[in-house]
């Protein structure tokens, strides 16, 4: 369907691709993945005909229909489904025609654009138009408004429903889910399995990527290599590939060392069954993922905090909005030192109101905020890379937040983030949107918070940069509240979840993968439409004996819980212990031949026992949250 030959693309002086190869199938769907500037909006533009080889062929079978999301929606006043209906350029040149056979009154005209608008399903079209809008988060009355009424966010949702609406053959899609919340993300998911065309997709979302894709294109080197599979398969092939190479594998040992240390200290501190289960399926994975990013660009830490209180920040029965009008109510949460919380909910439920109550940029309409003595706060949002001065560099940045630094030290560090060289001297106004969140998180790191606030940092960050936001976020010993839409990194990074909906904030039980099937089997209901219940007296005695049955089952379950995580803390000090004995120089002198011996079987042992006992805790924690 789709041939490329030998092909050369150039951007002015840089070259892009050079003998570049490869043939997308007629229903195949495909990742393109890349570092940031390799030229995979390029080659989406050469595939929409935008841009033309410098050299080479390329092929694409006659009469193609091709739809592609564009980044950037001209001013319109026309209402919101009628630029969605636009996408499908058939639909409208058929209506067109028969307003004009009408006009005319060409009877036979007339028929036979009536039978080709039912043979593409013309008049279901804008009920068509109007699912493709709900699922993207639209509500009824968003139907009829006019195009420049909608933010920059909801625009690119427009533009996306609308490349959605055309009958496509070749589907481009680049960054499709930026400015989606994870409803919108997980209804997309579904609507591109059944897409029945080629699929060309560009993405720094993996979770999406791998229910989406079967095969990874990806750009390095000038080139282009296809991959079988999803992303995680591509990523298992790529480190494979890598591993080849002598300097590359020496680096992956290391970084898979550094992921089963992390693992090895989380378990300690694993609270919650269901959580803790997904979070240990999550960090096990990272030590496969590890290889795949040995040659990433990116490389850094937030620094050293000072000590944290405990309690960080306390919000006690607190209202809060915008303008006098309440978002949430009566809101009781505490960020305990450590604690690593990732907020779900729908867009507009509230997510970034309560980051910015407990970042103290908000003031409660009700109640109180109280932040602990010596909390460093670290907030990174949006409207903040706004705030960052085009006309300053990166290092400018830096040396103003901490004038007292050495330029080299903070070169250094600038580096990690990737702003090497001229990068780190370069007006911030000729940034990107992924540079300038990099230079964001840059400073956010370099302040030594003891609490990060985080709303949807990941925006505008490829993959790579994303991998070493997630190992960071690890690392950190403070506090973290984070608003993301990326489940893998909500997945690897917390170990609690709340949910902000109708106006309050309560714990979730569950993970993200939990929620995401939540947000597919419950149906939406529309204002105003209740549940019948019974009567008041009979539904709390209903209540009562319900809690009473539970309270009998959970007893022996806590009871057990209980024994068995007293036998993790001493397991795990026994392993300590062992380790750092083994960890000894003088234990491999031949004196200590013995010793060694029983310190290593008894190592074997412990870790054995410490399985165990952990699997058991885990099925218990299970079927605690069964009865709860």
């Amino acid at each position: 369907m789709i041939f490329l030959r030998e092909v050369a693309l150039r951007r002015g002086a840089r070259l892009l691709f050079a003998h570049a190869s490869v043939t997308f199938f007629r229903g195949q769907k495909v990742g393109v993945t890349g570092a940031n500037g390799v030229g995979k909006s390029s080659l989406f533009a050469l595939l929409a005909g935008e841009l033309h080889p410098d050299s080479g062929q390329l092929e694409l079978q006659p009469g193609i229909v091709i739809a592609r999301l564009l980044q950037e929606l001209p001013p319109s006043r026309c209402p919101a489904i009628e630029f969605v209906l636009d996408g499908d350029a058939e639909l409208r040149s058929l209506q067109t025609g028969i307003a004009q056979a009408e006009a005319s009154g060409d009877g036979l005209r007339l028929a036979e654009l009536h039978e080709g608008l039912a043979k593409i399903g013309g008049y279901a079209a804008r009920a068509r138009a109007a699912q493709l809008m709900h699922g993207l988060g639209f509500r009824e009355h968003d139907l009829a408004r006019p195009v420049d009424d909608f933010s920059g966010g909801w625009r690119v949702r427009l533009n996306l429903a609308r490349a959605l609406m055309c009958r496509s053959d070749l589907l481009l899609l680049d960054e499709p889910t930026n400015h989606l919340d994870l409803d919108a993300i997980v209804w997309l998911e579904s609507w591109l399995r059944s897409f029945p065309g080629t699929l060309l997709l560009i993405s720094h979302d993996r979770d999406f990527l791998d229910a989406t894709v079967r095969s990874i294109c990806h750009i390095e080197d000038g080139a282009l290599r296809l991959y079988e599979g999803n992303y995680s398969a591509f990523e298992r092939q790529r480190a494979e590939r890598l591993a080849g190479r002598r300097a590359a594998y020496d680096k992956q040992q290391r970084e898979i060392a550094r992921t089963r240390a992390f693992i090895e200290r989380f378990r300690a501190k694993a609270t919650k069954a269901r959580q803790a289960q997904s979070r240990l399926k999550a960090l096990a994975r990272l030590d496969r993922i590890a290889p795949a990013h040995v040659d990433a660009p990116f490389e850094f830490s937030f620094r050293a905090a000072p000590a944290q209180p405990d309690p960080a920040i306390v919000i006690d029965a607190a209202t809060v909005g915008y303008g006098g009008e309440p978002v949430l109510r009566e809101v009781d949460f505490a960020l305990r030192a450590g604690a690593r919380i990732g907020l779900l909910g729908r867009n507009g439920a509230g997510k970034s109101t309560l980051v910015k109550l407990l970042a103290a940029e908000l003031v409660p309409l009700k109640g109180a905020r109280v932040e602990g003595k010596g909390v460093a706060i670290g907030y990174f949002a949006q409207h903040q890379l706004d705030q960052l001065r085009p006309d300053e560099s990166a290092l400018a940045h830096l040396m103003r937040a901490d004038p007292a630094a050495r330029e080299q030290e903070l070169r250094d560090f600038l580096g990690g983030f990737d702003f090497r060289a001229d990068m780190a001297l370069t007006p911030v106004g000729r940034f990107s949107g992924g540079e300038k969140s990099r230079l964001a998180l840059a400073l956010i790191a370099w302040r030594r918070p003891n609490v990060l606030l985080l709303d949807e940092p990941t925006n505008h960050l490829d993959l790579e940069m994303r991998y070493a936001l997630l190992r960071a976020l690890q690392e950190f010993a403070g506090a973290m509240v984070l608003v993301s839409h990326d489940r893998h990194l909500l997945r690897a990074a917390c170990d609690e979840l709340y949910l902000v909906a109708d106006g309050t904030v309560r714990e979730f039980p569950g993970d993200v993968d939990d929620y995401a099937q939540q947000l597919q089997s419950v149906p939406e209901q529309p204002a105003g439409v209740g549940h019948v219940t019974p009567g008041r007296r009979e539904r709390r005695r209903e209540e009562a004996w319900v809690r009473e049955r539970r309270s009998a089952r959970r007893r022996p379950l806590q009871e057990r819980i209980r024994t068995l995580e007293e036998q993790m803390v001493r397991l795990a000090a026994d392993k300590a212990r062992l380790e750092k004995r083994l960890a000894t120089p003088d234990l491999y002198g031949e004196a200590c031949k013995e010793e060694l011996k029983q310190c290593l079987l008894q190592q074997a042992r412990v870790s054995r026992q410490l399985q165990e006992v952990e699997e058991h805790w885990l099925e218990l924690n299970l079927q605690l949250e069964s009865v709860q």
